[in-house]
């Protein structure tokens, strides 16, 4: 079981990853609100899997982010965001890669289809399995044969 935690402050889109992943197999969901409910859970749970919004009241993603890594390095990481740089018209999400300890992660921008989100998925949780190779998620992908449709 893929243990999940989606962090954003709108709940159509914690819905909507909720009922795309809740589709598959394999996956167990736990949707919160805001950086300070997900810090607060991922202290009582075990997770494979973090998708984060950047821009959300109260802590944001990036710090919500790092405190989650700080936790478990080995955490997979989707961050994802709609909004834009106003002076490049580029999407803030570029430009992360450039920060501290946030290259390595996945990056999926608003709005997405599920289609989007389901590879994002599948690109964290390959990426998280090759850099952890003793982790249970590796031989969940390669014992169990878990492939996301596409």
């Amino acid at each position: 079981m893929i243990r999940v935690l989606v962090i954003d402050d709108q709940l159509q889109i914690r819905s909507t990853i909720s009922i795309a992943l809740g589709m598959k197999t394999g996956f167990e969901v736990v949707s919160v609100e805001s950086g300070e409910r997900g810090l607060q859970c991922s202290e009582n749970r075990d997770f494979d899997l973090a998708i984060v919004d950047i821009y959300m009241p109260g802590i944001g993603g990036v710090k919500t982010i790092k405190q989650l890594l700080q936790r478990k390095p080995g955490l997979g990481i989707i961050a994802m965001s709609g909004v834009q740089i106003k002076l490049t018209a580029r999407p803030v999400l570029d430009l992360m890669p450039l920060l501290p300890g946030l290259a390595n992660i996945v990056y999926l921008h608003k709005p997405f289809r599920p289609k989007e989100l389901l590879a994002a998925v599948e690109k964290a949780i390959v990426s998280r399995a090759m850099t952890a190779p003793s982790n249970d998620m590796r031989d969940y992908i390669d014992h169990d044969g878990y492939e996301m449709e596409q």
